[in-house]
């Protein structure tokens, strides 16, 4: 598919291949609330495992850009892959979700990110391994909005890039969901992608992390978050729902009822993430854009991965008509 620079929504990351790794032999020790958990398996051991999924062109970026595309948005993606098989196999999937591949950089002697992700019951373990890419912003032109995330530990230079980007076309919103790096590089070294940043996305225990509290309360922690420069802060609290402060205004969001219990929740944040940005660059109010965001989620958890269960924009429709009552969000 050919695109021109005009795209709706790019998202800028790693891409990786996760290989899904499904246990049965396993079992999981939590400390106090269900805090701490670890997953534990026979050491020194031969371990039985029951099927193995592979899933191209996915991580946090990635599986936004597929996202948008998913609900009509002009999507692209940019990222690097090595010069690899799984290279090959993470731009046929983009191609094949309509997202454009050609601000993707091959690089002849590096490999594709690969993860394994350990599945027990219907949640995850991910051992991930980001290959040093050389990062650089392609021209990419003046998209509406900008979606940053997940990459890896020798990016910060590239984040620096970002922001003098952003400074020259000040007309590009830009959502940030950080990732495990850009979380580690702490707030104070990001803090002009955090002034710039229209939407900011993350759940409590990672905003805890940024801002190096205590804090429980959503609100307070939305609030803290604004206070580093975000004009939109929303804090997911898994099956608690979540939060959004604009400023001025507190919404509350619950989640989308499940159909039946969830099958494998990777990309559950992801989804909500991405199509809360999504919504927004479709014209949609931030109370909208709330309606949309769990409805991805709860698709998304019922299949394997974090793309498989993303919905068409008809699709999404008809579970929002479908919704019950009290399915709406509140000002608090």
């Amino acid at each position: 598919m050919f695109f021109k620079n005009n795209f709706d929504f790019i998202a800028i990351g790693d891409a990786t291949i996760d290989a899904f790794i499904r246990i049965k032999e396993a079992s999981v020790n939590c400390g106090i609330n269900k805090n701490n958990c670890q997953l534990c398996l026979d050491y020194g051991n031969k371990i039985p495992y029951e099927s193995v999924t592979v899933v191209p062109a996915v991580g946090n970026s990635a599986n936004a850009a597929v996202a948008a595309a998913r609900l009509g948005l002009k999507s692209a993606f940019v990222g690097n892959i090595g010069n690899d098989q799984n290279g090959k196999d993470c731009l046929g999937a983009f191609r094949a979700n309509n997202v454009c591949a050609k601000f993707i950089k091959i690089h002849k002697d590096k490999k594709t990110n690969y993860h394994y992700v350990l599945w027990y019951e219907d949640d995850r373990t991910i051992l991930i391994k980001h290959e040093k890419f050389d990062y650089s912003l392609p021209n990419i032109g003046s998209p509406k909005w900008i979606y940053l995330s997940s990459l890896g530990e020798n990016s910060l230079p590239f984040h620096f890039e970002i922001t003098a980007y952003l400074k020259k076309n000040q007309e590009i919103n830009l959502a940030f969901q950080p990732g495990t790096f850009q979380m580690k590089f702490g707030a104070e070294k990001l803090s002009e992608i955090y002034k710039l940043t229209k939407v900011f996305i993350c759940n409590l225990q990672e905003a805890q992390r940024i801002l190096n509290t205590k804090e429980e309360n959503p609100v307070e922690l939305a609030k803290m978050i604004a206070d580093l420069g975000p004009k939109i802060t929303v804090i997911t609290d898994g099956r608690k729902g979540a939060h959004t402060y604009d400023g001025e205004n507190v919404w509350f969001m619950p989640l989308y009822p499940d159909p039946r219990p969830p099958f494998e929740r990777t990309g559950a944040g992801d989804a909500f993430s991405s199509t809360f940005v999504a919504a927004l660059a479709m014209g949609k109010t931030i109370e909208e854009a709330l309606m949309m965001a769990p409805v991805n989620s709860m698709s998304v958890v019922q299949k394997i991965g974090a793309q498989a269960g993303l919905l068409t924009l008809q699709e999404m429709e008809g579970y929002l008509k479908n919704a019950p009552s009290n399915y709406k969000p509140s000002k608090i």
